[in-house]
């Protein structure tokens, strides 16, 4: 009985305690916020499709107001993860999956014809800003399979590209005067394809540096 119930106390020891398993498992202040953005963005595609249906002010209201909070938790999620070393790997996936999101749902959503409620934005601008995230994708995929890992230099282009969407969004719906919004609108279509283009131009350089990119006949 003695052997036997050592051996089993001794992998008992070995299981991982109750606190340190429940700690590996837990999900950060930060993935919290960040999925509470993403359960915004729901909300905010419904209230903007009724505003344009019928005009109802609460309806564009509240969308602003899920368009702002969402944009503001973006903020106070960074700021968390990194002030706090909440950062994960899960963050690091969810974080910039609900920039997209809210903003591409924002800049589609604005793409139809809302007339008289809301300005619409030009199809070309949403051609764009939907084309150049299609190729990045693409080019992401790609790399991760040739190369393995997807090295990502953030531009400060594509910040500005970022914040000048965003502006454009609120613009439209907090109806401020139309003759600027074409203003807003070129400018983020000219600061996405020009982040598109240097970000396409890091992907070629991934891409050449890694053997698969050579001639089969190179090493001979």
């Amino acid at each position: 009985m003695g052997a036997p119930f050592a051996a089993r106390a001794k992998n008992v020891d070995q299981l991982p305690k109750a606190g340190k398993l429940s700690s590996e498992f837990a999900m950060t202040t930060a993935n919290k916020i960040t999925i509470l953005r993403i359960l915004l963005i729901p909300f905010f595609v419904v209230l903007v499709l009724y505003y344009g249906r019928n005009g109802e002010e609460s309806y564009r209201v509240l969308a602003i107001i899920c368009f702002a909070v969402a944009s503001i938790l973006d903020g106070v999620d960074g700021y968390i993860a990194r002030h706090y070393n909440q950062r994960s790997e899960l963050g690091a996936v969810l974080d910039p999956l609900a920039d997209k999101l809210l903003l591409v749902s924002g800049i589609v959503l604005l793409s139809f014809d809302h007339e008289p409620h809301l300005a619409p934005i030009p199809l070309w601008v949403t051609g764009v800003i939907m084309g150049r995230d299609s190729v990045l994708l693409l080019g992401m995929v790609v790399i991760q399979v040739m190369v393995g890992k997807v090295k990502v230099r953030p531009r400060m282009v594509g910040k500005v590209a970022t914040v000048l969407q965003m502006v454009m969004v609120l613009w439209i719906l907090m109806q401020c005067p139309r003759p600027y919004l074409p203003w807003w609108t070129t400018s983020a279509a000219l600061c996405t394809a020009a982040s598109g283009l240097l970000y396409l131009i890091d992907g070629v350089r991934q891409l050449s540096a890694h053997p698969a990119s050579l001639p089969t006949n190179a090493g001979k």
